[in-house]
């Protein structure tokens, strides 16, 4: 435990104590949202950022131990461990590195100098690298013998040897990746068959391309590789000049002009061209799509995040309407808590065009449902279903609330089991509808019932990483969900199981309990639960929010545990804990400090201040209307210098995508974005933030929009 604590705070530059405190909680079972929130005492104030670093140092140091284990496992098993390789091995913590170390003990294929070594030629090749022998042909003549027929047999299975020898010298592959980090460049080429195809127009700007590959942005290595996979492009990644990492080989290896010397050199040649180069360029090509999957994913993560905070309407009658021509618009009617009240389909568009019905209905079911707010979605027909409707609320002179809401992935939320659970009897476009809907009221409380890949809020998301990738999501929208707290009376069971310390089992154990006894009037009650013990209670307990609860800190952030301190304080104040969070004079009256013990300290004390003066507060902002210019409705309607209003519909590390109501966002890229250079997009912009943009560039045949934010 403590050399990962040591370790970790060198390589995050935090304090070892709040590594080691961190490290303990992790293994205690703690989640990473309650050690930030409830345990800021013992890692010092770790932001979860920090704690969710720990974590992931940590799982990769145990996991280095565990090959570590494995090596010292293989090579002892050779009887060739000796107490310095054993040292060495033990003090190395870098994954890199214990390969290395590892390489000449590995069990192996059977090689061309395995081979060799089977007929006797390993003396030989140790004889030749000592390069002081002036008789070679003299030398060699023990060593032919059986399968080695002649002189030239002998001298090139040594060879072979030595080829092997030199491609898994630490120092030879050290050398190598230097020569790589400075100068390799990618390369990539297009398979000349596929060169007029369809499929390969989209990759023509990787046709003849190559850059150095540590200027090589992440975006672009996923989209080479992506073409690399499709079969479209040929991707190679090579030192800029394989002519001087021979010579520094061979000033390596080669120590002397005689015969023996020479054969080295041609040795040392043929290790770099038929293994070590081979093997480095592997290396590297795997590093580098490492590198670039950890930049999508935390692009992808973080548009997750602004995605799933987005603000929320609250508990409102709602009526969701998913747009649509031919097939008309899905419409239906929603009560506060999000239950499904109503559905129809109507026609008001083009073939059907029956618009007189449709303003009926919409006006009748306006009036029975006592509607207060309208989401439509953004897809198809969007546009004129909202000019329909704002219609409809004129001639009722209607004061509803009118939005535009994404639909990415309801249409994978309506076919999933999620969906036919809750509504077994409806078809897909009804539960499409909902989704919609609900989005308006809580995009969270519905968002997280969809796989995030399916939300179109990434970069390349189907290329990277795959488990790393899910990681990443999953701990994300646990963050969002328990940052936000849940209502644990209305919740559905797939938001609660990302509650901390739940999980589906227990998620559908509360849903169940909540069933079978009604709503929850404590936090208390939930122990009751089945299978919900006191760990999970601890964990879960303070992200649970319970509305109009007999104690008012069952609807608050403060965790149960920390009621009796609480309690004093109402006690030292003369009041009740309800008086304290209603009077802002009783609590500028308490001093903190007589609070301290042992386990609680400041900052534990200072949260609990804070949630009394805001108790449950939601930290998600208000939500915002939109408007599209009425000007633009296809992009044949765009002109360049146009002034548009747009929203952000994703941010990725080259620029951001927006939407402007032409059915195509157009691409602010980076350089665009700001009168000054900027590190990254979210610098500037955040995910569904209303813009005002420039159109600078129009491509009707590639439908590309080209967007400004400079100068508007």
């Amino acid at each position: 435990m403590n050399i990962f604590a040591r370790l970790i705070a060198e390589r995050l530059n935090i304090d070892e104590k709040s590594a080691e405190g961190t490290l303990a909680l992790l293994d205690e079972g703690c989640t990473i949202p309650f050690i930030a929130r409830y345990r800021k005492e013992r890692t010092g104030g770790l932001d979860e950022v920090q704690i969710a670093a720990i974590s992931d140092h940590y799982d990769r140091l145990k996991d280095i131990q565990k090959r570590k284990d494995t090596v010292l496992k293989t090579i002892a098993d050779q009887g060739k461990l000796t107490p310095e390789l054993e040292k060495r091995i033990a003090d190395c913590w870098d994954a890199t590195e214990l390969e290395d170390i590892y390489l000449p003990f590995k069990p192996r294929r059977r090689t061309r100098a395995q081979v060799a070594r089977e007929q006797g030629l390993d003396p030989l090749a140790q004889l030749i690298l000592l390069q002081r022998e002036t008789d070679l042909e003299r030398a060699v003549r023990p060593f032919i013998v059986g399968d080695v027929k002649d002189a030239a047999t002998a001298l090139r299975g040594a060879q072979d040897i030595i080829a092997e020898t030199v491609s898994e010298d630490e120092r030879s592959r050290q050398q190598l990746r230097g020569s790589y980090r400075r100068t390799a460049i990618i390369t990539s080429r297009v398979v000349k068959a596929k060169a007029d195809t369809d499929e390969a127009a989209k990759y023509s700007d990787y046709f003849d391309w190559q850059e150095p590959l540590r200027r090589c942005s992440g975006h672009r290595l996923l989209a080479m590789r992506r073409g690399e996979a499709e079969g479209i492009l040929r991707l190679s990644i090579d030192p800029a000049d394989d002519q001087e990492c021979i010579d520094r080989l061979q000033r390596q290896w080669v120590r002397s002009q005689n015969k023996a010397g020479r054969l080295v050199g041609e040795a040392v040649e043929d290790a770099y061209r038929r293994l070590l180069k081979p093997s480095i360029e592997t290396e590297f090509s795997n590093l580098s799509k490492e590198q670039a999957d950890e930049e999508a994913i935390s692009v992808f993560a973080e548009n997750l995040r602004q995605l799933l905070l987005g603000a929320p309407l609250g508990q409102k009658r709602v009526m969701g309407i998913d747009p649509g021509f031919r097939t008309g618009c899905k419409v239906v009617c929603l009560d506060a808590q999000g239950n499904l009240l109503h559905h129809e389909a109507i026609f008001p568009h083009p073939p059907v065009n029956r618009r007189m019905q449709a303003t009926v209905h919409i006006q009748q079911l306006l009036e029975q449902y006592h509607i207060e707010a309208i989401a439509i979605g953004n897809g198809t027909a969007s546009r004129e279903t909202k000019a329909f409707i704002e219609d409809v609320l004129h001639e009722m002179r209607a004061k509803v609330g009118l939005y535009v809401v994404s639909e990415d992935g309801a249409s994978v939320y309506s076919a999933s089991k999620v969906a036919r659970d809750e509504f077994p009897d409806e078809d897909v476009t009804v539960r499409g509808a909902v989704s919609i809907g609900r989005r308006l009221m809580d995009p969270l409380a519905e968002l997280v019932k969809i796989d995030p890949k399916s939300i179109g809020v990434g970069q390349y998301q189907h290329d990277v990483d795959q488990t790393k990738l899910r990681h990443q999501l999953d701990h994300t929208v646990e963050s969002c969900v328990n940052q936000v707290g849940v209502n644990v009376n209305t919740a559905s069971s797939h938001l609660l199981q990302y509650v901390s310390g739940l999980g589906p089992v227990l998620a559908k154990n509360i849903v169940d309990y909540r069933r079978e006894h009604g709503p929850f009037t404590s936090r208390a009650q939930l122990k009751k639960v089945p299978r919900l013990g006191p760990a999970a209670f601890q964990q879960c307990a303070g992200f649970l929010r319970i509305p109009g609860a007999k104690n008012p800190l069952d609807n608050s952030a403060v965790h149960p545990e920390s009621y009796p301190i609480v309690e004093q304080m109402a006690r030292d104040q003369g009041c009740t804990v309800g008086d304290l969070i209603e009077q802002k004079d009783l609590r500028a009256r308490i001093d903190i400090s007589k609070y301290i013990t042992p386990d609680v300290g400041l900052p534990t004390l200072t949260d609990i201040m804070h949630e009394l003066e805001k108790p449950g507060r939601d930290p998600r902002e208000q939500l915002e209307a939109f408007e599209f210019d009425p000007r633009v409705h296809t992009i044949d309607d765009l002109e360049e210098g146009m002034i548009l209003p747009g929203i952000v519909t994703n941010i990725t590390n080259f620029g951001a995508f927006v939407d402007i109501g032409v059915h195509q966002d157009g691409l602010v890229h980076i350089s665009q974005m700001a009168p000054r250079r900027i590190a990254h997009p979210t610098d500037v912009v955040k995910l569904h933030e209303h813009v005002t943009v420039k159109v600078i560039e129009v491509d009707r045949r590639r439908q590309r929009i080209a967007l400004s934010m400079k100068q508007v």
